[in-house]
């Protein structure tokens, strides 16, 4: 597939996803959840393994959440007093979609409690969120998270995905985002669109036959 190829399907689009952490927001979430606990020297180097691809997804978040081991109480905190920073031009690109009454959907490896403020502020339904599950205790401790959602293992974007078309009938998805894990995703997406405005991971952009740095040129190209 070419870049134009991948214009094409653009325009064309009947769902969009987008990646979360450093794709729709400026930060990892994960690695800002580390730091508020306390924790985030150790969880930011773990966190560079597994988006270089050379760590199992599932074997990452297992340790990096072993090591920060946030209370309900952390978590909520946290989302309370760290409201997390959207990546600019975002928040224009969702209504521009809106407006042409295409889906939005925000598939991430990170964590539904801390994605949800997100979509609220641009207008996406909660259901079309697709991330894992924390899991605590009665007494409000950290007890893991959901295993059987499929965002917590590899090649869980491109399940979801396949899980979107089959539900809805979508014959062009487009995937936006930075990661390894985004990237792999395509095929079952119809085409993926590299974003590299937050942080440039070269794996991605060496790959992706069309790689942006600033939303604005999907915006243009719609318009």
């Amino acid at each position: 597939m070419a870049m134009d190829e991948v214009i094409n399907i653009w325009k064309e689009a009947d769902a969009v996803c987008f990646d979360v952490d450093s794709t729709v927001i400026q930060e990892e979430g994960i690695d800002e959840l580390a730091k508020f606990c306390g924790k985030g020297t150790e969880v930011q180097a773990m966190t560079r393994n597994a988006m270089g691809g050379s760590m199992g997804f599932r074997e990452a978040l297992t340790a990096r959440l072993n090591i920060i081991r946030p209370t309900m109480t952390q978590v909520r905190d946290f989302i309370r007093t760290r409201p997390p920073r959207l990546t600019p031009g975002i928040k224009k690109l969702v209504e521009c979609l809106h407006q042409r009454s295409i889906p939005v959907y925000l598939v991430s490896g990170g964590f539904r409690g801390l994605i949800g403020p997100i979509a609220i502020e641009l207008n996406i339904p909660l259901q079309n969120i697709h991330a894992n599950k924390l899991k605590f205790y009665f007494n409000g401790e950290y007890a893991g998270f959901d295993e059987n959602e499929p965002t917590s293992r590899n090649g869980g974007k491109g399940e979801v995905i396949g899980l979107l078309k089959k539900e809805h009938g979508y014959s062009k998805i487009v995937l936006i985002g930075d990661g390894a894990t985004d990237l792999e995703a395509c095929p079952p997406a119809d085409a993926f669109i590299g974003y590299g405005g937050n942080v440039i991971r070269e794996e991605v952009k060496n790959r992706s036959k069309w790689y942006v740095t600033d939303f604005q040129e999907l915006i243009d190209i719609l318009l």
